[in-house]
């Protein structure tokens, strides 16, 4: 019996994905809660056939060096694939996995959650009751907005953004998105309406992002497009950090000049104890949480686990982040 191929996993994924893997490789599982460091990760990779990776490693060509000519699939444990080196993965010939789809709902609910939390101060009145300063009702005690009939606006309308918007029916919304493109299909499912970037971030009541990180969206939102908004408007990013100036929120927050804020993703992640974000009362900030439902990231365990079986048997992942890898 040949041996089996080595793998990298460099996390503790849910068991459901490792069980799959363990019966056509031979793994190493990296045990600790914070990601290996990057020179460990080096030498943890040598002769590996396949890595199993996260947002939180650096996936370049010295790590694929490191692997060597014998590595065939990286398996990444994400939608998101902007740690890895792409172009270097699909120039060697390797396949790259990700989880399309998996999150998709579970991002989108955890959306609303942190949009109904901003509006109606859920977290500030939950601080208030602990802190020992609720002495009675009061009729301007902790306003907060109104969600239904207020105007949403989404960027980036994929398949979170969509999900986002199909819940927006039930509290009467009227939803206006940008994208790069634009979309008669999901207008017509979703009654949203495309809009100029300028013109959303004008007229809506909540902003929510919902882009990929990229050169283009780096600091989509920055300072010339927050005073834009509302005074009123609330801002929502269940995207990444790097897509929101942080300096520029903390400004803005501060001085009045939007009133709120929830983010699941910070620019840099994890955020820093000191940073001066934590100061805010009018910003939630969660630690990147919004797929982490059981179900979610239990799917996503199963789909990096078909990928890296499929790449180790050298088939076609069925979720590939590098198609163009197949031509030719």
């Amino acid at each position: 019996m040949s041996a089996k191929p080595k793998v990298l996993v460099t996390r503790q994924i849910p068991s459901v994905g490792l069980e799959m893997m363990r019966e056509v490789a031979e793994m190493e599982v990296w045990p600790q809660e914070l990601p290996p460091p990057y020179e460990t990760l080096l030498e943890r990779a040598r002769g590996k056939a396949g890595l199993v990776t996260l947002l939180t490693d650096r996936v370049d060509a010295q790590l694929m060096d490191a692997a060597g000519e014998g590595l065939v699939v990286i398996s990444q444990f994400a939608v998101g694939v902007d740690n890895i080196d792409l172009a270097e993965a699909t120039r060697r010939g390797v396949p790259v996995g990700h989880t399309p789809g998996a999150l998709t709902e579970a991002t989108a609910d955890f959306t609303w959650a942190l949009l109904l939390a901003a509006a109606r101060r859920v977290l500030e009145g939950d601080r208030f009751v602990r802190e020992g300063r609720w002495k009675t009702w009061g009729p301007q005690l902790l306003l907060g907005v109104d969600v239904y009939g207020a105007t949403l606006g989404i960027i980036g309308l994929g398949r979170i953004g969509a999900a986002v918007a199909r819940r927006a029916r039930g509290f009467a919304m009227q939803v206006l998105y940008h994208d790069r493109r634009r979309k008669p299909d999901l207008e017509r499912q979703l009654g949203v309406k495309w809009v100029s970037f300028s013109d959303l971030l004008r007229r809506s009541d909540f902003i929510s992002l919902h882009t990929p990180l990229n050169d283009s969206t780096y600091h989509l939102i920055g300072a010339e497009e927050l005073a834009q908004m509302k005074p009123q408007a609330i801002l929502i990013n269940c995207a990444r950090g790097g897509v929101l100036d942080p300096q520029a929120l903390y400004q803005a927050l501060k001085e009045g000049r939007i009133r709120a804020a929830a983010l699941d993703v910070t620019e840099p992640e994890p955020l820093p104890a000191d940073s001066p974000l934590l100061d805010l009362p009018n910003l939630i900030i969660a630690p990147h949480m919004a797929s982490a439902s059981k179900q979610a990231r239990d799917a996503m365990a199963r789909m990096a686990a078909e990928n890296l079986i499929a790449g180790l048997r050298g088939e076609r992942l069925p979720y590939c982040a590098n198609p163009e890898v197949y031509q030719g």
